[in-house]
């Protein structure tokens, strides 16, 4: 095959060594030299091979995204200017069956290179880099409480106290104040129930059979550790968000823009621009986006048979939120919650999840828009489709559906 890039590295990175592998033009024309080293992942060791590329003049450098390994190489590359750095999925260069060695791996991997088969993946600027570390690790801390939240419910469900079977929120103002009762020693159910405050004290009766059981002291000690362990990360939160909101400030106009869409919020749009960043010249049509974030429904073709095929694995962060924004529109008298209504409606009684992830890839194909025109969004209504549709063709429709159910119905029109 004809050699894209003359001077090309590829690195096989694990946890405590890395091989090098350079492939650069040799002496007579139409040769290949090739050189082979291993390097320890020490940062030191790391700039000695960045030196080492650069007086072979490599202007390429292929490696495979390896867990978190990659990115301490990653980093020590990106000193030297003039390399171009692939970083690449290993399901997408998988090596020849029977030459497995970190060298041969390496080898496999500068030869595609070489020949320009490579694609390198979506790797953010530095400073969207630290915002989605940060919202990441948002995300698992609130996970985590969700999870410390349940371990405080099993507690109080053995104990025979059925709060969140009357209350919404069992550790809310309310709740709060009848568990560290609880904790306190209180056991009599009328005093329990009388801490409610505001609509919930219409429950006190429900609340005062919920309270009555057989809460022991072993379990006032599991719910102290429990809320002391929910508190902390509420702290811990609270800090990240503050931090989020001061690291997402340079990105406030594309963040303002993104929230101009029904169903993206505040934290919403940090995530989205943590996970695709702002410049849209990275992913030149919003289809490219929607694949690589996973969202664009799949092909399967076989001797001209469609068959059915599913999303393929993208970013589940970014996947995750979108689809939460979804399900948020799908309640709104938009554009998209019409959408959503519409295709719910197609996909059957168990097509929500579904429509869910049809109005999150329309969602990212309106976020590209917007990011790469730098305007904002413009809801086109909750009667957009029913406008678009034929009025006679549209009418006939309901009265087929309406005979269907038994009923024969006569219509008149409005006066104008």
């Amino acid at each position: 095959m004809e050699i894209v890039y003359p001077r090309v590295a590829a690195i096989d990175v694990h946890k405590k060594q890395i091989t090098v592998a350079v492939r650069v033009p040799g002496e007579q024309v139409g040769q290949r030299r090739q050189q082979v080293r291993k390097y320890p992942t020490f940062y030191s060791a790391l700039r000695e091979m960045t030196g080492w590329l650069v007086a072979e003049q490599v202007t390429h450098v292929a490696m495979e995204a390896t867990g978190v390994y990659w990115r301490p190489v990653f980093h020590a590359l990106t000193e030297a200017d003039g390399l171009e750095i692939l970083l690449c999925n290993a399901h997408h260069v998988k090596n020849v069956p029977g030459r497995k060695t970190d060298a041969s791996d390496a080898v496999w991997l500068a030869e595609l290179c070489e020949v320009g088969l490579l694609r390198g993946s979506f790797i953010p600027p530095a400073e969207i880099a630290a915002i989605r570390e940060l919202t990441r690790y948002r995300k698992k801390l609130i996970e985590e409480r969700t999870r410390e939240t349940q371990r405080l419910h099993k507690v109080l469900e053995d104990g025979g106290i059925k709060l969140d079977s009357v209350a919404s929120d069992a550790i809310g103002v309310s709740g709060r104040a009848m568990i560290e009762a609880l904790i306190a020693g209180e056991r009599d159910p009328a005093v329990l129930a009388d801490l409610a405050r505001g609509v919930l004290r219409k429950k006190i009766p429900d609340l005062a059979f919920a309270l009555a059981g057989r809460f022991a002291d072993h379990h006032g000690l599991l719910c102290r550790l429990h809320l002391t362990h929910i508190d902390h990360l509420n702290d811990m939160i609270s800090k990240l968000d503050a931090r989020i909101d001061e690291a997402i400030t340079p990105f406030a106009t594309q963040r303002d823009r993104l929230k101009t869409i029904p169903g993206v919020g505040d934290r919403a749009a940090q995530t989205i621009i943590s996970e695709i960043g702002v410049d849209m010249t990275r992913f030149p049509t919003p289809a490219h986006l929607a694949s690589w974030a996973g969202l664009r429904p799949g092909n399967h073709e076989s001797a001209g048979k469609r068959r059915k095929g599913t999303t393929r694995h993208g970013n589940p962060h970014l996947a995750t939120v979108l689809v939460e924004a979804a399900w948020a529109t799908s309640r709104t008298s938009t554009r998209l919650g019409a959408r959503y209504r519409r295709l719910h409606r197609r996909f059957g009684k168990t097509g929500g999840k579904k429509a869910a992830v049809a109005i999150a890839h329309t969602i990212l194909i309106i976020i590209w828009h917007l990011l790469a025109n730098d305007t904002t969004y413009t809801d086109l209504g909750t009667d957009y489709y029913t406008h678009r549709d034929d009025p006679e063709t549209r009418k006939n429709q309901l009265l087929r559906q309406l005979h269907d159910l038994g009923y024969q119905a006569q219509l008149t029109a409005l006066a104008a």
